[in-house]
């Protein structure tokens, strides 16, 4: 890809609310990450509930408080954490088991300000030059909410992973789908509802840019399924990292050597077994901290909340000796199951409850207290781990303060490595959803019981030709097409029914206009020819209930077994090359939202889609002369008129046949899909 590197760092540069240009590299280490406290704090008072997260770290000056809840009071106890809020007069509770779709209490707008950075990190002894940090920090800062908060960020075109934006697509920070990318010197408020709780994450939609380092941790707190006395903090983000740009490495360059990260940390001497020799000094594998068991005092139970950003690795997770208990997937309370390993999706996200009680079933104890905690590389894609098995020891659990020792500890025997989702029946929700019909899919006057179909394909072979690498078939009649949408004219302009003019066909648009009480079904399968392994398929603006998941089993509507009474549900499904998927979601969130894999270099390279939810509906909120349309079209005249003028291009592009003119300009600026 010829994308322009400078050019990105400076249009996606995430702003101060006062100072409203890129910041210029720092010329020093980046900082630890730290949480991120709102500008404006939140006031104690006696008359309404008012507390410190249990969710948060111990130093944190975070306070959930909800004014408009008089009479109501805390309920969070390590005794019992499904509690969050009950009314003093009768014990109403707002808890693990209400019903977070339709009702939420009414918290408090926080005002958050950050910054996006050009700079450089040694993140496991070896530099990478090319990083874009916010608040020059890897992650980013840690953004904390309370459940029924309202979050108010001025920034630039950043996508707030899994939030529903209900009623607020023009808040899902998507360039050329929700807004234009803000222009150097521009700003953008971001605004909407915190309507559920857990653990995600926060990252630029800018192409391929998040995997330079653009991602920081986002909690909203709220109940739990299973009890537990303290939480891990900060979250736990795990990634793939590379020391070259993304844009190189998604045009066939060099990578640079890879490495894995938690929380910012890695051993890039453990990673290549040796073979690459650090030049920088290795920080210590980040350390968490298990208090002993006491006499007749029980074990104490940790909240871990673990989070995979990569660009395009799929992890295992395990804890050598420690049985993991999962309480949530990705925003999703689920019945608490045990497992002695978890696999984590591009996107996915799982909190997880652990005792601190090591057990001796499988490998002897360590004598100092000590525990690796293993990111291994799932088999997924091909993607090769390394020959050494040290490779994937990234933390450590330690139960002594003062010890520095590594882990003896041997990783549990038999975990499976194969790309494949947690169990299905394992991701029982706590709110239950019964599925009705679908409303979509009519064929001939006669709705079929499943929906619409979208064939998923990536064509390795089709790299540096002109044909389609990645995308989704929409139906018989139309060529399989990548996505690509147009940074000046986002989807977001195109809500008016009246406007009989096409879409353009790249920027791939399925309507489905239906009203809130429908439910809609995609099929979304996988030619076997064409790719090999499994897509994390993120859908936004929705979670999605999962009617079937199948692997080596190809798709056939004759021999369907969907389950309608409280299936698994989520933002982001692996579909697996040998199989399909078959989904549900209501229709309750008129606008535009992108549909694509998160494997960073698949949707750069097209696969990605648009579902065009209730029009009519969207039109209504956000007509021609709405606040919210206004707003978009000052960015995007303020993009147009920089983007315009070639000589702000901070490097002169070059398309394939040589020098980009005015004719090619696009696609010498933009020749991936763009998100």
């Amino acid at each position: 890809m010829t994308l322009i590197k400078r050019i990105y760092e400076m249009v996606t540069s995430f702003v101060t609310i006062f100072s409203l240009s890129i910041l210029p590299w720092s010329g020093h280490t980046p900082e630890p990450q730290v949480p991120l406290s709102p500008v404006t704090p939140v006031s104690q008072a006696l008359d309404y509930p008012s507390f410190t997260p249990p969710g948060s770290s111990k130093d944190s000056t975070l306070q959930c408080a909800y004014p408009n809840m008089k009479g109501w009071e805390p309920c969070s106890s390590p005794l019992d954490r499904s509690c969050w809020l009950r009314r003093k007069s009768d014990g109403k509770r707002l808890d693990i088991n209400t019903n977070y779709e339709d009702t939420w209490p009414t918290g408090v707008e926080r005002h958050y300000k950050i910054n996006l950075v050009d700079s450089w990190t040694a993140a496991d002894g070896l530099n990478f030059s090319l990083a874009k940090l916010f608040d020059n920090q890897y992650p980013g800062p840690w953004i904390e909410a309370c459940w029924g908060d309202r979050l108010k960020q001025n920034g630039t075109s950043v996508h707030w992973h899994g939030i529903r934006q209900l009623n607020t697509t023009h808040m899902d920070g998507v360039n050329g789908i929700t807004q234009c990318p803000t222009a150097p010197a521009d700003y953008f408020v971001y605004n909407f509802s915190l309507t559920q709780y857990g653990s995600s994450w926060y990252h630029s939609h800018y192409s391929v840019q998040y995997a330079d380092g653009a991602v920081g941790p986002l909690t909203i707190h709220g109940p739990s399924s299973h009890n537990w006395d303290e939480p891990v903090s900060p979250p736990l983000i795990l990634t793939d990292w590379y020391h070259n740009s993304a844009y190189e490495v998604v045009s066939g360059g060099s990578d640079g050597g890879q490495d894995i990260l938690l929380n910012g940390r890695g051993n890039i001497t453990k990673y290549s077994c040796g073979k690459t020799p650090n030049t920088t000094t290795i920080r210590p594998a980040r350390s968490i901290m298990f208090e002993s068991p006491r006499a007749g005092q029980g074990c104490k139970k940790y909240l871990l909340r673990v989070i995979n950003t990569s660009f395009d690795t799929t992890f295992v997770v395990s804890i050598d000796n420690h049985l993991l208990q999962v309480v949530s997937a990705d925003f999703v309370p689920i019945q608490p199951y045990t497992t002695s390993s978890i696999l984590v999706g591009i996107g996915q996200r799982y909190d997880v409850v652990v005792e601190a009680s090591p057990r001796n079933t499988s490998s002897p104890l360590d004598k100092n207290g000590n525990y690796w905690i293993r990111t291994e590389i799932a088999d997924c894609f091909n993607r090769k781990a390394p020959t050494c098995s040290s490779y994937s020891e990234v933390a450590i659990l330690r139960y002594d303060k003062s010890s520095t020792a590594d882990p003896s500890t041997k990783k549990w025997p038999s975990i499976p490595l194969r790309c494949s989702d947690e169990p299905y029946n394992s991701l029982i929700p706590i709110v239950p959803w019964t599925v009705k019909a679908p409303s979509n899919g009519a064929l001939n006057g006669v709705v079929p019981r499943y929906g619409e179909e979208f064939d998923v394909y990536f064509d390795r072979d089709l790299i540096g030709t002109d044909s389609p690498v990645a995308g989704f078939t929409m139906d018989s009649s139309i060529k399989p097409a990548s996505i690509r949408i147009n940074y000046s004219d986002p989807m977001f302009f195109h809500l008016n029914p009246q406007d009989t003019k096409p879409w353009p066909k790249l920027w791939r648009v399925q309507p489905e206009n239906y009203a809130n009480s429908e439910w809609i079904y995609l099929v979304w399968y996988s030619l076997q020819n064409r790719t090999s392994g499994a897509h994390p398929i993120h859908l936004h603006g929705h979670d999605f209930a999962i009617l079937e998941q199948a692997e080596n089993k190809p798709w056939d509507p004759k021999k369907m077994n969907l389950k309608l009474d409280n299936p698994p549900r989520r933002d982001v499904v692996l579909l697996d090359t040998t199989g399909y998927v078959v989904i549900a979601f209501k229709a309750d969130n008129p606008g535009p939202w992108l549909v694509h894999c998160h494997i960073a270099f698949h949707i750069s390279r097209g696969l990605g889609m648009q579902i065009m939810e209730d029009q009519k509906g969207a039109f209504a909120k956000w007509p021609d002369e709405s606040p919210a349309i206004v707003e978009a079209k000052r960015v995007c005249q303020n993009w147009n008129k920089w983007y315009g003028n070639m000589s702000n291009w901070a490097d002169k592009p070059r398309a394939a046949g040589g020098n980009c003119d005015e004719k090619y300009a696009d696609w010498c600026f933009q020749n991936d899909a763009g998100v």
